[in-house]
């Protein structure tokens, strides 16, 4: 049988409900309440809650419903060291596999991220984002990026916790640090492309233990 059309729409919408907290960590999900919410059958939204699932966003309850996943600060700190992992690796392969059209490419999302900085943190925080998927495109590695996503997602949801956090990494000092990984990949240097996104890495774990310190519990399903 095809999907709805309206499929792809309606996981495009659940997804970006959940990342941005409109649908709570630890919310049960059901799928009749949400196929008359969307104004669907049942199946386009059960095939959507499967892909959610598959993703890690939620988990399957059986026969009552969908739990939108929950994170406490471990999760947190697991997704922060897979950061860590992955992009400094990626920093330093853009600068060593540099075209004449990576440096105004992500000159070009570096500039969109300082028209927004000191604006809506969450414009800011996405365009950040794109900075960092953008420089893990120049690595050239297909499955880097994809897994850079996942963990990006999951960074996003903290984002829409966490007090103040917004903020932090909205800052102009983002937008800095940003900028030093850009000259290291112009000047086609890999080891201090790396330096530099490590670093800048080491500022977002500050700001992260730093808001941490503020509640006991980042997310909690009970």
């Amino acid at each position: 049988m095809a999907s709805s059309p309206k499929g792809p729409r309606l996981l495009a919408d659940l997804r970006r409900m959940i990342l941005t907290g409109q649908l709570a960590p630890g919310e049960v999900l059901v799928e009749p309440r949400l196929a008359e919410q969307f104004g669907l059958s049942k199946t386009p939204v059960r095939e959507a809650l499967h892909i959610l699932a598959a993703e890690g966003l939620v988990t399957v309850l059986p026969k009552k419903g969908y739990l939108v996943q929950t994170m406490s600060p471990q999760d947190l700190g697991e997704v922060l060291d897979l950061r860590m992992l992955l992009e400094p690796h990626a920093a330093a392969e853009a600068a060593r596999q540099a075209t004449a059209r990576t440096v105004p490419t992500l000159r070009s999302v570096l500039d969109r991220q300082r028209e927004l900085t000191g604006g809506d943190p969450l414009e800011a925080m996405g365009a950040a984002r794109d900075f960092h998927l953008a420089v893990a495109g120049e690595a050239r590695n297909a499955r880097l990026v994809a897994a850079l996503e996942r963990v990006l997602d999951d960074m996003a949801r903290a984002h829409h916790v966490l007090p103040g956090l917004q903020a932090q990494m909205a800052h102009p000092h983002e937008l800095t640090e940003h900028e030093a990984i850009l000259e290291a990949i112009a000047a086609g240097d890999g080891p201090a492309a790396g330096r530099a996104m490590r670093g800048h890495l080491h500022s977002v774990r500050e700001a992260v233990l730093e808001n941490l310190q503020r509640t006991s519990t980042l997310w909690s399903g009970t």
